[in-house]
């Protein structure tokens, strides 16, 4: 019924409606109309969606007093992210599970290259946009997915060691005084652990070996009841099928009883790779997941139940056995990717496969997000407008995922794009041609 009453108006008032009940937890009324034009201007079909532009083209007549009331809503003014997120989440899951029932979480990162050192979070590192070490920032995020759309909901700068433990540049940085170092699976986890609380229907996490890799991550997803699909590295030890860490010694006369599980020379768990390299050409199976750019996607993949074995002879009962997926393109001469997944003991390759690459839907939304929705484009230094110019990108692709789930294209079209949105504008002076426009 909503959907069918929300397809009856037009896309602007589609859009005032959702900018309105966005901007209701803003706070002070004062900043209701700021943040929607704000928002509003990260979905002009401009180059650059920072301040300066986005004001030239939301107030032609008044770009000054546009100008400060933007930069006031994203830099200065003390409305709650968390809080917005939240009803951002609440206005588009419903519409993204209208027809497709919720099937990832997807935890991932992502890099700003940045020039300088004063700008919060900007260090040497890895930054994955760049494929190398570099000078950036990099943020954690949490996305909900379905076969069909996805969107993050929560998003949270990385603070590096060095950052967090320098007062001075904290406080010049406006970093809040709760916020501590925390390792980026760290961050995910309390992200994840905050959905699990406002009770976001479940559904498995997917990340790559960057998360996958940390024990305490997976422990923690397990302990919080959540099925996962996780990247892990060709050196993660594990026990084969059929194969568990010795139980402890027998008890002697004097002392307490043995209790710690036992390796000995003889009997020692195998790395992914070994046991890969163990496997034969009939062990593999042919599986294919979806349509891509160049038809179907498919490759080889083999699935065994093992049980991890990082330091498990500091524990007094072995791991659970869970899935163990291995991809093998036939071209190749070894192994390319590895997951560790708990889904049930029942699943299948195919089912496996399917979740476990669903996690190229975040690529997606990042590249929609930086190229058409100026995700990168704040040029302020401090925490609070780093996430307030995400927030409010994040909240603009929302209602592009909204739009695009009523509303399905034609055969062979193209999904609809954020420079596709109706806004209402003022009318440019004739020949003007606001900074930062596209050619």
């Amino acid at each position: 019924m909503r959907a069918r009453r929300e397809r009856s108006t037009s896309q602007p008032e589609r859009l005032d409606t959702y900018l309105d009940r966005l901007s209701q937890v803003a706070g002070h009324a004062d900043r209701i109309v700021a943040m929607r034009n704000y928002t509003k201007g990260l979905l002009l079909p401009i180059e650059r969606k920072s301040v300066e532009p986005m004001a030239a083209r939301l107030a032609p007549a008044n770009v000054r007093q546009m100008h400060q009331s933007l930069h006031h809503i994203v830099a200065e003014a003390a409305w709650s992210d968390s809080a917005v997120l939240r009803e951002v989440r609440r206005q588009v899951l419903p519409a993204m599970t209208r027809k497709h029932p919720l099937t990832a979480w997807i935890v991932d990162d992502t890099g700003f290259p940045k020039k300088g050192t004063h700008s919060v979070g900007v260090t040497r590192q890895y930054c994955g946009q760049l494929g190398k070490q570099e000078n950036c920032r990099v943020a954690v995020s949490l996305s909900l997915a379905t076969e069909q759309a996805s969107l993050p909901v929560a998003y949270q700068l990385y603070l590096p060691e060095i950052w967090a433990q320098d007062p001075a540049r904290r406080n010049q940085a406006g970093v809040p005084q709760e916020i501590r170092f925390q390792t980026k699976p760290e961050i995910a986890l309390a992200q994840i652990r905050s959905l699990v609380e406002a009770d976001v229907p479940c559904a498995p996490v997917l990340a790559d070996a960057a998360y996958g890799n940390d024990n305490r991550f997976r422990d923690g997803l397990q302990q919080l009841g959540l099925e996962y699909a996780v990247g892990i590295q060709s050196s993660t030890s594990v026990w084969p099928p059929g194969f568990a860490p010795l139980p402890s010694k027998v008890r002697g006369v004097l002392g307490r009883p043995p209790k710690l599980l036992r390796r000995d020379e003889r009997h020692q768990p195998l790395s992914l790779k070994e046991l890969a390299l163990c496997l034969s050409p009939s062990d593999l199976r042919r599986v294919s997941w979806r349509e891509g750019t160049r038809g179907t996607m498919h490759s080889r993949f083999a699935a065994l139940r093992v049980r991890v074995a990082h330091r498990d002879y500091e524990r007094s009962q072995p791991r659970d056995e869970q899935w163990l997926l291995i991809e093998w393109p036939k071209a190749e001469k070894g192994p390319t990717q590895y997951w560790l997944s708990n889904l049930p003991a029942s699943s299948s390759v195919r089912q496996l496969v399917a979740t476990a690459k669903l996690r190229w839907r975040i690529e997606r939304d990042y590249q929609e997000l930086k190229q058409e929705l100026g995700l990168g484009h704040f040029e302020g230094r401090n925490w609070r407008g780093f996430h307030h110019h995400a927030t409010l990108s994040i909240a603009a692709y929302g209602f592009l995922v909204v739009e695009r789930c009523l509303f399905s294209p034609a055969p062979n079209s193209p999904p609809l794009r954020a420079a596709g949105i109706q806004l209402r504008l003022p009318r440019l002076p004739h020949g003007a041609k606001p900074r930062g426009a596209a050619h």
